[in-house]
């Protein structure tokens, strides 16, 4: 049995009877089945539907919020505001899909010559629990609105939010098939993979999980789309903003109580402007309402499960006894871990080095620019990284210097439909949303036409 269970109070939500072997095939036929009618439906049917789902989550985004905040935790409304970014990542592609797959017309010595976008088949997507709602409908859109059918593996502890998922697409009257919530644990996950029927997997988690799932694929060549961890650093600068930089941070760091791939986690600070920053940072941090994450005004709720609340905690122990130094919580009580700042962090320190899921910063303070850069690309990671300057063309020219796959310049680092989403090095590789998004997994066909 897999359970779902209440990290708030410890209340068991549901347990739910994992997939046989046989329920995993039924599910595979019926997704491939599905895919082989779809697959010629028209862009304007596919809109509809989707508009449909984007209806149906806007209609009901208490009863899918409710069930994510007591599943993982999550403040209430920051899982409504979920809710209703999905509707609008469905809204966008049932406007833009037709137009981003639209055959493109190469010059060649051929009487007519073209590039075709189809869709490829089954495709899997291993899911995670931080935002269990907006992390599959990113992959879902585009990869329902070009044809290809959708099977979900989410995390254990979110199949509550899993099945709702799949709710929403059969109350938006997709066929069938087009998108089923498989109650599998991770050990079976190989198997789906393994399977003819699916053609590619998309994975969002950790980089561990990360490595595992593209091996199994590389062994099946079959296409993937990784989206791992992050240890985003945000920099301010000494003519940044202030005001706004810290109100930027705050939000950037402890957004779904600090538990996020691209939120900030390496505070780097201007020694010009390190201790003013740090004092009105501080008082910020401190006001943040913290408690039961159904009540409205609660901003920091609890960490999704008990050992994921440990495992920061002994991030931020490690990184003091390597001489930094605790200026604002630190004190774990089960799941809840407070809101913490962690100043005199080197890059050889946990907090440094390592990605911290959870409400917990270090801080670091550099004197030059080029240094900035250097301690920005000494991460493992690089998904995003945020500049706070006043100075936009400074902003302009260090772009290039970064290694990450986005720079945000005065703004926390966001997932947004209309731009692509994605990391380097151990982040991960492929894009997810814009354009480039619903490109990952179709047919890049080539048509040459000779005139005989």
């Amino acid at each position: 049995m897999i359970l779902s269970k209440n990290p708030y109070n410890g209340e068991i939500l549901q347990e739910h009877r994992e997939f046989t072997a046989e329920d995993i095939d039924k599910a595979l036929k019926k997704a491939d089945d599905a895919y082989k009618d779809w697959r010629l439906s028209s862009f304007a049917e596919r809109s509809r539907l989707l508009k449909n789902a984007a209806a149906e989550l806007k209609k009901n985004s208490r009863e899918y919020a409710e069930a994510i905040s007591k599943e993982m935790g999550k403040p209430i409304t920051q899982a409504v505001a979920e809710i209703e970014k999905c509707a609008w990542v469905c809204e966008y592609y049932a406007g833009n899909a037709e137009e981003q797959l639209s055959p493109v017309n190469v010059e060649t010595d051929a009487e007519n010559s073209y590039i075709t976008w189809e869709p490829i088949g089954v495709v899997l997507a291993v899911m995670p629990w931080n935002y269990p709602f907006w992390q599959v409908f990113r992959f879902a859109a585009p990869a329902l609105m070009a044809g290809n059918t959708a099977l979900l593996k989410h995390a254990s502890n979110v199949m509550i939010s899993g099945g709702n998922i799949q709710k929403v697409f059969e109350r938006a009257g997709f066929p069938k098939g087009c998108f089923q919530n498989l109650v599998i644990g991770s050990k079976k996950v190989e198997q789906v993979i393994n399977d003819d029927r699916v053609k590619a997997v998309t994975l969002t988690g950790s980089t561990g999980a990360g490595r595992e799932v593209a091996a199994t694929a590389g062994k099946n060549i079959k296409k993937t789309v990784l989206e791992l961890g992050g240890s985003n650093a945000l920099v301010v600068f000494n003519d940044a903003n202030l005001e706004e930089a810290v109100k930027t941070c705050v939000q950037a760091r402890f957004q779904n109580t600090g538990q996020s791939c691209i939120a900030g986690k390496r505070l780097l600070l201007q020694e010009g402007i390190a201790d003013r920053f740090l004092e009105k940072f501080k008082a910020e941090v401190e006001n943040l309402k913290s408690g039961d994450p159904m009540a409205e005004d609660t901003f920091i709720g609890v960490q999704a499960r008990e050992d994921l609340a440990e495992d920061i905690e002994k991030q931020v122990k490690e990184s003091v006894k390597m001489g930094a130094e605790i200026i604002a919580g630190g004190e774990r009580k089960g799941a809840f871990y407070p809101p913490t700042i962690v100043t005199g962090v080197t890059p050889d320190m946990p907090m440094f080095t390592e990605e911290t899921f959870g409400p917990a910063i270090g801080v670091t303070v550099f004197t030059l620019e080029q240094e900035a850069v250097e301690l920005v690309n000494r991460s493992q990671f690089g998904l995003g990284v945020s500049l706070f300057t006043s100075d936009l063309e400074k902003a302009k020219r260090m772009v290039p210097l970064f290694e990450d796959g986005a720079v945000f310049v005065n703004e926390l680092v966001k997932s947004d439909p209309r731009l692509p989403f994605g990391g380097t090095k151990n982040s991960g590789y492929g894009r997810e949303l814009s354009f480039l998004g619903i490109r990952e997994f179709v047919n890049i066909k080539t048509v040459f036409i000779k005139k005989i």
